[in-house]
């Protein structure tokens, strides 16, 4: 018996000793990294609060905290040590037991498990991962064999974002859902930081555009990212170029470590994690207004500034201030009718969402009561915008006139559904209202059924037939997107903004769902197949050059035929340099030349480095389009190639534009890209003068700014060729080497006239610049007899103002020669 008591006594120290050390092995936290093969769950580190993984400097650690509702569920967090403030969450809406692992497999993958099954993982794409890393910036990486980033919680932030990480577009930062299983979203789209809610159709109800508290250092570009810096939000371009600036805290510590947290109230809160320090945020807040987030009151109650929360007048007469509507498309509903919902009401989301419609009042009702899902409108008086909501908040008390009626649908009978004979004769006059109407709606449909079919018998090709030549020009390399004519419509809100038009077609702004802007330009007079143009924009579409504008993509459909390009934020060349409007920023002579020797650098490629020689044909300020940082880019090259052999045929056809086509053009000797140095000439006289090269409105001998020019050059007079408005006084050694370049440039003789690349040099610095020959017309002879020769010529197309002589020089031409 003393044997057996003995042996008991053994094998339970034993037990004792192995779950110590099980224990104690289990809890030590690792430092900086882990590996694969790691494994565990919350109650292998219960001692260390759950938390298994520390940054270097133990600022932040990585592993399972308790939910605040329950103790027993937990979520797999980054957690800020100093300031116990949870940063980033693996698993939000989905909590694990105290028993549930985290695995980091031997094949590198990461996940979390619950019950056996996956609720959260990591994609690598594939690759497997060699480590894992817990930054001190609070940053959770994961590694592959060669040390490369996998994947980083950075990039995938949940409701915080910390100093220092960059937000960009495409990334969204989402609230913990709040007791109605409603969340919100902030997100970078359409150039702008915009906080909505997350209804079935979400609504924003913030923009740091439209908050007058942030500081414009750069407005009008395009925000594409943002990072808490110091004390506040900072807001870039694609380029890192600060564009905004939003400062939420009058703490200019240096050392102070911000953080911005959306939480499940819609404010976005900032707070300083310095020393423990979470529990006392900036007193800044976004939005700054309680009233202007949808939920600080119940649906349908309106908001006062004070917080106070009331029915508004048109529902108080109703039980508990409802609409008795449930489900609001449900056709067992009473009927239903429109409220006036009360005077001086505001809704959060006016300000930032497209009118439905727009029309009067009576219209704005209707359509609202023939939309099922509309639960509200507002209508603006002062413009006729209608909006609908299939959704509610709360509405927001205006102590001045809002400017809009609001009309709330509610329950005919207030949700009574009393019956009896009376009620039954009632529903009468709907039954017979809803047979005729399904008969009308039957009759519609047969009607447009035969309107579609004989369409459809009518169109030469489907824009959904393809062939395998099609796709094989779908999968070359470089080739442009291909858009439906129904995404470009979309884009430019059909064809709507249009910013200019020239002799190929007009040109449209547009933006993409990504909020990529685009210049879209409708193709005029192009008669290609559909294959043909496809394999013409093919060969465009893989030209890329800094100085030349980029073609993102196209729509051969149909009839239609479609170029989208990048848009140039600037405009075209000619708003610039002839300041048609007098508010418009003058260019300075350095910018000037950077112009001018970028236009040349784009003509040197399409004329030296491309596959197949490219002929611009239209050179002119129109067609030279500057970025958001006055850089120079050639447009509509290659636009020649679109056309038809009958229209592009040299000797057939005059194309170009008065004022700049050289004399060739009229003489019958063939085109070459001679013909774009010369109209590259006549620009970049232009570019110098910051006139146009005929002006009927100054003297006779100013007239002809070429003659005028070369007359003021040989007197040594180059102030005078130099636009008046610039500071230059002309000594500049570049104004002299321009002026000469440009002469060389529109020589009559075009063996005397020197090749783009040729030119480039010649402005750069790279080669000298002889004197032009004293003796030439510079084009005054070919000038004066091209206007002779067309003055009675009813050959202009294009707007009607650029038919009149004040725009002799911008005026298309067309017509056999």
């Amino acid at each position: 018996m003393g044997i057996g008591k003995f042996l008991l006594h053994i094998i339970s120290s034993w037990l004792v000793i192995l779950l110590m050390s099980e224990t104690c092995l289990a809890s030590v936290r690792s430092i900086d990294k882990i590996k694969p093969g790691f494994q565990g769950s919350q109650m292998n580190w219960i001692d260390n609060q759950g938390l298994f993984l520390l940054s270097n400097q133990s600022q932040f650690a990585f592993g399972f905290t308790t939910t605040p509702d329950d103790v027993t569920k937990f979520l797999l967090v980054i957690f800020h040590m100093s300031s116990q403030q949870v940063v980033w969450t693996a698993n939000i809406g989905n909590t694990v037991s105290n028993s549930d692992k985290f695995v980091f497999d031997e094949k590198g993958s990461v996940y979390l498990q619950k019950g056996g099954s996956v609720v959260w993982s990591i994609d690598t794409g594939g690759k497997p991962a060699s480590a894992m890393e817990l930054r001190d910036s609070g940053n959770l990486v994961l590694l592959g064999d060669d040390s490369s980033t996998l994947w980083e919680s950075f990039r995938h932030p949940t409701d915080t974002l910390l100093w220092g990480q960059d937000f960009v577009e495409g990334m969204k930062l989402v609230s913990n859902p709040d007791s109605n299983n409603l969340t919100y979203f902030l997100e970078i789209k359409s150039g702008d930081m915009i906080l909505s809610v997350g209804f079935e159709t979400p609504q924003p109800y913030w923009s740091m555009r439209e908050d007058i508290r942030k500081t414009i250092n750069k407005d009008g570009g395009v925000v594409s990212v943002a990072s808490i810096d110091g004390n506040s939000w900072k807001l870039y371009d694609k380029s890192k170029v600060l564009l905004w600036q939003f400062i939420f805290s009058s703490n200019i510590d240096s050392n102070a470590t911000w953080i911005a947290v959306l939480g499940n109230d819609g404010f976005i809160s900032f707070y300083n994690l310095q020393n423990g320090e979470s529990g006392s945020p900036s007193p800044t807040k976004i939005p700054s207004d309680a009233c202007s987030t949808p939920e600080h009151c119940d649906a349908y109650y309106e908001c006062y500034s004070d917080n106070r929360c009331q029915c508004p007048s048109g529902l108080s007469s109703r039980p508990n201030c409802s609409t008795g509507i449930v489900s609001p498309c449900d056709q067992s509903n009473s009927p239903t009718e429109l409220i006036n919902a009360g005077e001086g009401l505001n809704y959060f989301a006016l300000a930032f969402v497209s009118p439905s419609s727009n029309g009067d009042l009576s219209s704005c009702k209707t359509s609202c009561q023939n939309n099922c899902s509309c639960l509200a409108l507002f209508f603006q008086n002062s413009t006729g915008d209608c909006f609908l909501f299939d959704r509610v908040g709360n509405f927001q008390n205006s102590d001045k006139d809002s400017g809009f009626v609001s009309y709330i649908k509610v329950l005919s009978d207030g949700g009574s559904g009393a019956g009896g004979s009376d009620s039954s004769q009632k529903r009468f006059p709907y039954v017979v209202i809803i047979a005729i109407a399904t008969v009308l709606i039957i009759c519609l449909l047969l009607y447009l059924s035969y309107r579609y079919y004989k369409k459809k018998k009518k169109m030469p090709e489907s824009p959904q037939e393809t062939s395998e030549e099609d796709n094989f020009l779908e999968n070359l390399s470089g080739m442009p997107v291909r858009f439906s004519f129904k995404d470009l419509q979309t884009a430019t809100n059909n064809f709507s903004q249009k910013l200019g038009q020239g002799g190929f077609g007009s040109v449209y702004q547009g933006v993409l769902p990504d909020g990529t802007r685009l210049a879209v330009k409708k193709l005029e007079g192009i008669g290609q197949g559909k294959k043909e143009f496809r394999a013409e924009v093919s060969i465009i579409g893989s030209i890329h050059h800094l100085h030349l504008v980029r073609l993102k993509g196209f729509c051969a459909e149909g009839s239609h035929r479609l170029l989208a390009y990048e848009f140039m934020g600037n405009g075209s060349l000619d708003k610039w340099i002839f300041r048609r409007n007098k508010e418009d920023h003058l260019l300075s002579w350095e910018t000037r030349f950077n112009i001018a020797v970028g236009t040349a650098k784009g003509l040197a490629y399409l004329h030296e480095d491309c596959d197949s020689k490219i002929i611009h044909c239209d050179i002119k300020p129109e067609n030279v389009l500057l970025d958001d940082n006055y850089h120079a880019k050639v447009s509509d090259f290659g636009l020649a190639k679109l056309m038809t052999r009958e229209q592009s045929h040299v000797f057939t056809t005059l194309r170009g534009t008065r004022g700049y086509l050289a004399p060739e053009w009229i003489t019958n000797y063939a085109i070459s890209e001679k013909s774009d140095v010369y109209s590259y000439g006549m620009l970049l006289l232009e570019i110098i003068g910051g006139r146009k090269n005929y002006d009927p409105t100054e003297t006779s001998e100013k007239s002809h700014f070429p003659s005028f020019a070369f007359k003021m050059m040989e007197e040594g007079k180059l102030r005078e060729i130099l636009d008046w408005k610039l500071e230059s006084d002309g000594n500049d050694e570049r104004v002299s080497t321009a002026i000469k370049v440009a002469f060389w440039c529109i020589q009559d003789d075009m063996s005397l006239r020197p090749s783009m690349t040729k030119v480039v040099q010649m402005l750069e610095g790279l080669s000298p610049v002889p004197p032009p020959p004293s003796s030439s017309p510079v084009g005054s002879r070919f000038f004066s007899g091209f206007l002779k020769s067309t003055s009675d010529e009813g050959t202009s197309s294009g707007p009607s103002e650029y038919n009149s002589d004040a725009y002799l020089s911008a005026v298309r031409l067309s017509g056999p020669r």
